[in-house]
């Protein structure tokens, strides 16, 4: 008897482990939000079911709630970098991740297991998602590696989100009046590209509009200010559509131009005042100056407009290197005058020939003078022929009126004179004394009134 109960308690024990075993090779592990739980085998087939059940007579080609209402589309977007910007393409660059979320009732489902599918991108062509395109987009491509960045979830009240991330040139229209001390706003607009107001509808979520940190942006020339999203209608010949534009709020930083284009501007103008302080007999050294300095703002002007496109106004860079160049063509032109002037300062003589009797040889001499040397006279001493020289009969161009009209005299005796009367007298001779005060003054007056005026008005 006792042999028997052993038996049968073996085989109990027996039956109740092979049970276990069975129950256990029901489930099977898988990940929810990083998260091991135990689900049955039947969840995928009973899934597969319902997606199969849903979609048997879905018609992706209609939109949901088609002849009733419009279609409402809450956006999102997160930012995840923004730029370069190139201001001569007039074009910046943004990676975003793009989400859409609307109501599809063609699509609700009753399941006691879930309440939302995450389905990946091979669902987004068997259902209809929005039209949407980006409308000042030049070139603009979703990432497809390692797999296409899409995401498509769906609950069981039938609303969907459809995100993915986007790379897109987007057109800026930079207005460069006071560049490089620049702002701008440059816009990302999307709407529907067929569904009208009346049957799609465009809207912001709260908070709908976020961006990633900033360490990673490659705005090289920029600082980031802020973004703002706007919504309006645009009316057109096939009818009213809603059109949702971001603005993302940029400076220009300074740093590269000022070393690359004022500073060396600044020098240059400063280099062409030392002429002032040579002699102005040396008259090689004063002009290799300042025809070196005069190709020099050449050049730099040259390579500051390489860095704008060609646009038809003047912008802050280019007044102030024009200002400079100007500055520097003026200090060649003073030594120029200075030049001219100092060269008709002695009198001009004439050149007379007079031929006198000469006594003892008894014929006639003929004496010629040089032409910086005034003509002689011949006075009798001691039954002899003397030869003096006089600078009497020198003349005065300058005294005849020619250059005694102009503000710039040659010679001293043009400060007296009934000319004079309502003139005001400069001394040529003291040219370079004047432009050793006021060339710097009036620069440093023009920089005071252009970085004021760009920088804080």
């Amino acid at each position: 008897m006792s042999a028997k109960l052993l038996v049968g308690f073996f085989l109990l024990s027996v039956f109740q482990a092979c049970s276990r075993k069975v129950e256990e090779d029901d489930f099977e592990e898988f990940t929810t939000n990083q998260k091991w739980v135990m689900s049955p085998k039947t969840h995928d087939t009973d899934v597969t079911l319902l997606l199969n059940k849903l979609l048997r007579e879905y018609d992706k080609k209609l939109r949901p709630d088609i002849g009733m209402k419009p279609t409402v589309i809450d956006v999102d977007i997160y930012v995840n970098s923004i730029g370069p910007v190139s201001s001569i393409n007039m074009e910046y660059q943004i990676d975003i991740f793009f989400a859409q979320t609307w109501t599809d009732s063609r699509l609700r489902f009753n399941s006691t297991m879930k309440k939302s599918l995450t389905l990946n991108s091979n669902m987004v062509g068997l259902i209809w998602i929005p039209d949407t395109i980006f409308r000042n987009s030049k070139t603009a491509e979703a990432h497809w590696i390692t797999t296409p960045n899409q995401l498509l979830r769906i609950w069981n009240d039938g609303k969907i989100l459809y995100t993915l991330r986007l790379t897109i040139n987007a057109e800026c229209q930079l207005q460069l009046h006071n560049f490089p001390m620049d702002k701008h706003s440059c816009p990302l607009i999307f709407s529907s590209y067929g569904y009208p107001q009346e049957e799609m509808i465009y809207r912001w979520r709260k908070n709908s509009v976020e961006a990633a940190d900033q360490k990673s942006w490659r705005l090289y020339q920029f600082d980031f200010m802020g973004l703002r999203n706007t919504s309006d209608i645009v009316q057109t010949s096939a009818g009213d559509y809603i059109v949702m534009t971001i603005y993302f709020d940029l400076s220009r930083r300074m740093g590269y131009f000022t070393i690359q284009t004022y500073i060396p501007c600044i020098l240059t103008v400063v280099l062409s005042w030392v002429s002032f302080w040579i002699k102005k007999d040396a008259t090689p050294a004063r002009t290799a100056l300042g025809i070196t300095t005069v190709l020099t703002m050449t050049t730099l002007s040259t390579i500051a407009r390489n860095s704008l496109p060609r646009v038809s106004y003047v912008t802050a860079m280019d007044l102030f290197v024009t200002v400079c160049f100007l500055f520097v063509f003026a200090a060649l032109m003073e030594y120029a005058t200075l030049n001219y002037y100092s060269s008709c300062r002695k009198p001009h003589c004439r050149k007379k020939k007079k031929s006198l009797p000469d006594v003892s040889f008894g014929h006639m001499m003929n004496y010629s003078v040089l032409e910086m040397r005034p003509p002689p006279t011949v006075i009798a001493l001691n039954n002899a022929m003397y030869w003096q020289e006089f600078e009497d009969n020198c003349i005065y161009e300058c005294l005849d009126g020619k250059d005694c009209q102009s503000f710039f005299c040659c010679y001293e005796e043009c400060k007296s004179g009934s000319w004079r009367k309502g003139r005001v007298h400069i001394d040529i001779l003291e040219l370079d004394s004047y432009s050793r005060v006021f060339f710097p003054t009036s620069f440093l007056l023009f920089n005071l009134v252009y970085w004021v005026g760009y920088l804080y008005l």
